[in-house]
């Protein structure tokens, strides 16, 4: 089933210390360590290494759960007779290439622009996080869980222009493109099942890049923007670092088995023997090797290392890339490199090359690392070994692993990256960002005379968070086996106004009346209707402020009803009741018949003839005017009503003849409706028609 090569071959004496076991369970080999942590150093005493014959793992996700049991056991076994006790517990690590990883973007309106506060771009980074866990379940598989290991922000947007940092700037549209990584729980089921199936129990789960970390970059380089590349078999994982904290993860699937493949194509072998080339490079001067025809050959080490180097370049430009992306657009101070794909010679020269920085700043991490390790086992001491060394040293450190905490009364799962928060725990409890923080009531928009106008709803009141019976921000951290309650936010008024409370509606028009001053208060019409200042405008709504009055409209406010045969004068120029009349203009009436009789009199001294005729004339006019005039029966607010006075009639006549005073609001706005319809002020009327005019809340 495997080919196994024990590295302790020796019973050891008892150890009095309490012992850590890890597996290192990857895509090419297990690699089993056992050891002790004692006066500031990890003693290695026992380690063993099985390669795979068959494809139990397949890019570090197990395939064959029996096959990787059988070959743990094994591992498991042979440990045991070593150290002369029986193995129980044992510290294990997800790939990093089974993480996977969401880039999305997400923007948060503040209103009008204020000063951008830290709980702001919380909010917003939280609000992200959750945006991709929603973007990344639409687009897997919805049986199969997934837990969120960590995300970083890209960059930030302020009103939608890149920004680095969004604090203390003023605002009101927040964005940011963030990444955030997930881990598959079939992976994380998997490896608790093939461990259970050795007979073992898990002790501790991290990943393998945080594995890696513990050894290759202490924590005291930590607080520098230092990248870590894993280059295994199948993928090259990545870990970056800033500001004490691991702030992303990474993978590209590109790794040794590209270059090693590379030879086994050019030279004609199969792949271990293109392995061991591979290995050789820069070791030997002569590579001496067998083709698959079973010739011998000699190749220059140089030679290999011309072939490959187009491989690397296309990796390292990958890598590169990723690295730049994970980091916010921009290259990191230092990279170290793992793994035994990153061993070829000029491997981290080309990556220096692709990143920019100085060759010395791209380095691969082996045995100047493991400087603090106690190996009392025969092993070659290099980067090959970082990671199992590092997931036993995780126990000890940080302790990620899974944990159990209760949110809102249900029993939540959590993967355990040292720096969980309340906020961790709500969203993988699927708790809604929306219901954490406080909610805005609706917002209306509206236009006045053509501009647009937004009205913001108040603030509700932010969810009250209880840890442990305690109230805390969102921001705390939190541990196994704490209680979380989450009571969640209120949302804020709805925003309202009224058409009086517009700075528009405020304004006056002042015309001259028959000589007297009158100031008349402008009035808007809302979606083509006529509204009291009473009226509360809505979403969407169009609202015109008047900037003029009708004739009729003067009329009515000034509750003035001219009698038959009076002539109105608009800036001295004979008008109609919908003639309009704007700010500053003179408005007259008087008796049409006064001023014939005094055209009359003005003739006082003509001939007595020239009299006559002219009070004939004037009788003819009479005459005239009587036969232009129409009377037209209506039907209003149920009741008939005749129209008099004119040759034909708008709808706005209709006010001239009933009890319907404009000027004192009886509710929010006018109906004016005719036939049913609504209708203008300026509509046409004809006989029978049916006409609706009524005050409206």
């Amino acid at each position: 089933m495997c080919a196994a090569r024990a590295k302790s071959t020796q019973t050891v004496k008892k150890i009095n210390e309490p012992l850590v076991f890890g597996l290192d369970i990857g895509t090419r080999s297990i690699v089993g360590t056992v050891g002790y942590y004692k006066s500031r150093k990890f003693h290695v005493i026992a380690m063993e290494t099985i390669e795979h014959e068959d494809r139990v793992m397949i890019d570090g996700q197990i395939h064959d759960i029996g096959g990787v049991a059988a070959e743990i056991k094994i591992i498991k076994k042979r440990l045991s007779t070593t150290l002369g006790q029986e193995l129980k517990d044992v510290c294990i690590a997800a790939a990093g290439r089974v993480l996977r990883t969401v880039t999305t973007h997400v923007e948060k309106e503040l209103g009008e622009d204020r000063d951008i506060s830290p709980e702001d771009v919380y909010s917003l980074e939280i609000l992200g996080a959750q945006k991709a866990y929603s973007d990344f379940v639409k687009d897997n598989d919805l049986r199969i869980h997934f837990y969120c290991v960590g995300y970083t922000v890209e960059r930030y947007f302020l009103n939608q222009y890149p920004m680095g940092n969004l604090e203390n700037h003023k605002g009101h549209l927040i964005g940011a493109d963030l990444i955030a990584t997930f881990l598959p729980d079939e992976v994380v089921d998997g490896l608790y099942k093939a461990v259970e199936l050795a007979g073992l129990h898990v002790a501790n789960l991290t990943l393998e890049p945080i594995a890696a970390m513990e050894v290759a970059i202490p924590k005291s380089y930590r607080m520098l923007n230092i990248a870590l590349v894993d280059v295994g078999a199948g993928t090259s994982d990545i870990c970056i670092t800033r500001d004490e904290a691991i702030i992303a993860y990474g993978m590209i699937p590109s790794a040794g088995d590209e270059i090693t493949e590379t030879i086994a194509k050019a030279y004609l072998t199969d792949f271990s023997v293109a392995e061991e080339i591979k290995r050789d490079i820069g070791e030997k001067n002569t590579i001496k090797y067998q083709d698959i025809m079973g010739i011998e050959h000699k190749v220059n080490s140089e030679t290999v290392s011309d072939l490959v180097k187009p491989v690397m370049q296309i990796m390292t430009r990958e890598i590169s890339d990723k690295i730049k992306k994970l980091n916010g657009g921009k290259p990191v101070s230092a990279v170290f490199v793992v793994g035994g794909g990153g061993r070829v010679p000029g491997f981290t020269d080309l990556l220096a090359e692709e990143l920019g920085l100085a060759p010395e700043r791209v380095a691969i991490r082996g045995e100047e690392v493991l400087g603090d390790v106690d190996f009392q086992v025969d092993v070659r001491v290099d980067s090959l070994i970082v990671t199992p060394i590092g997931i036993c040293l995780n126990f000890y450190n940080t302790k990620n692993n899974f944990i159990f905490v209760y949110f809102n009364g249900e029993q939540l799962k959590l993967y355990d990256n040292s720096a969980l928060r309340i906020s961790d725990a709500a969203m993988q409890a699927g708790f809604p960002n929306s219901d954490l923080f406080p909610k805005h009531g609706m917002d209306i928009t509206f236009t006045v005379n053509g501009r647009k106008r937004i009205r913001r709803g108040e603030s509700g009141e932010a969810a009250v968070i209880k840890l442990n019976g305690q109230v805390v921000s969102i921001t705390e951290k939190i541990k196994a086996g704490d209680d979380i309650e989450v009571t969640p936010s209120t949302s804020g008024k709805a925003a309202t106004v009224e058409l009086q409370k517009l700075p528009e509606f405020s304004d006056k028009i002042t015309v001259i009346v028959n000589g007297q001053s009158v100031v008349l208060p402008k009035f808007a019409m809302v979606n083509g209707e006529l509204q009291s200042g009473y009226y509360e405008v809505k979403d969407g709504d169009t609202v015109e402020m008047c900037r003029y009055y009708t004739v009729q409209q003067i009329l009515d406010f000034m509750d003035v009803n001219l009698e038959q045969g009076e002539q109105i004068y608009v800036n001295h120029e004979i008008a109609s009741p919908l003639t309009e009349v704007y700010d500053n203009f003179s408005v007259e009436w008087t008796f049409a018949e006064e001023e014939l009789h005094s055209d009359l009199k003005d003739k006082k001294d003509s001939k007595e003839g020239k009299s006559k005729t002219a009070k004939s004339e004037a009788a003819s006019a009479k005459e005239e005017k009587a036969k232009e005039d129409v009377a037209l029966s209506v039907i209003v607010n149920g009741s008939p009503v005749t129209l008099t006075g004119k040759a034909s009639y708008m709808f706005v006549d209709v006010f001239r003849f009933i009890d319907f005073d404009l000027s004192k609001p009886q509710g929010k706005y006018v109906v004016t409706q005719l036939n049913g319809n609504n209708a203008e002020f300026a509509a046409p009327l004809k006989t029978g028609d049916d006409i609706a005019i009524y005050w409206k809340e």
